[in-house]
């Protein structure tokens, strides 16, 4: 625990005592002042941890490193892309049928499989290659 912890903890204290004494009336005005005290703590500590990894870059880039890369999209935003098209394609498909037959049909699961391609290729991920297997610049480099 470090002296931040401490000092919040204490700020807690003051908090949960002033509002004893001065009662439920001063209660909003109270959490909202110790709410204010730990988004202060908070924005503080971002700012360190986006100074640090920043710096870290520069040093890594400085060195001869290549220019960081950043992930391009992960498991949770293909699954749910993958989920959402499985969920829609049921009333496509029927709105397919009902207006041209099989033809339409065909026509929606071609649409389907189409976005599906598209966001796999631009989340970095076509036919289990990521993007920057392929490429050998970054966009990011000159």
């Amino acid at each position: 625990m470090d002296a931040l912890d401490t000092e919040l903890k204490k700020e807690l204290k003051a908090t949960l005592q002033a509002r004893s004494e001065l009662g439920a009336e001063y209660e909003s005005a109270l959490v909202e002042s110790f709410l204010e005290k730990v988004e202060q703590r908070l924005d503080g500590t971002l700012d360190r941890r986006v100074r640090r990894h920043l710096a870290e870059q520069q040093i890594s880039v400085a060195r001869g490193a290549r220019t960081p890369q950043l992930p391009l999209g992960n498991f949770g935003e293909r699954f749910g892309f993958g989920i959402i098209s499985m969920i829609l394609a049921i009333p496509l498909s029927a709105i397919g049928v009902a207006n041209a037959g099989i033809e339409g049909l065909v026509v929606a699961w071609l649409g389907i499989v189409g976005v599906n391609i598209v966001q796999a290729a631009h989340s970095g991920r076509v036919f289990g290659r990521r993007e920057n297997e392929r490429r050998t610049t970054s966009d990011w480099e000159d």
